[in-house]
């Protein structure tokens, strides 16, 4: 499996950025992914995730209402929308993939990650 990222930037509070994720090889179909950050000087922590056919979505509560994750298997692409951005977002964004369809606490597959910086 292997994962870009890509859609970080620079933005100002109340703005919105869409990350993508690219599986180039298309292997991750069958797969739960996720999306995790990490603040500078702060361990990574999980922010949304989708089961591999989309029907099952969770996030962390900071983020709900104002992200949304999705998936198009066909082109082997991961998606997170985040609207209402604030300066507590900021971190490097990474994607990841499960070793299951649903998602669950085995992320095995990691890609570079894309950084995010919210102003104030």
């Amino acid at each position: 499996v292997q994962l870009q990222a890509s859609g970080g930037g620079v933005v100002q509070a109340g703005g919105s950025l869409r990350l993508s994720c690219a599986d180039s090889k298309r292997t991750s179909s069958n797969n739960a992914m996720a999306w995790f950050r990490q603040a500078p000087g702060k361990e990574r922590t999980f922010v949304a995730a989708i089961s591999w056919n989309g029907n099952y979505i969770n996030y962390v509560d900071s983020v709900k209402g104002r992200f949304t994750i999705s998936r198009d298997n066909s082109k082997g692409m991961l998606y997170l929308q985040m609207n209402s951005l604030r300066p507590d977002d900021t971190g490097v964004y990474y994607c990841a993939v499960n070793l299951r369809a649903i998602p669950g606490p085995d992320y095995r597959y990691w890609g570079q990650g894309t950084q995010v910086t919210v102003s104030s």
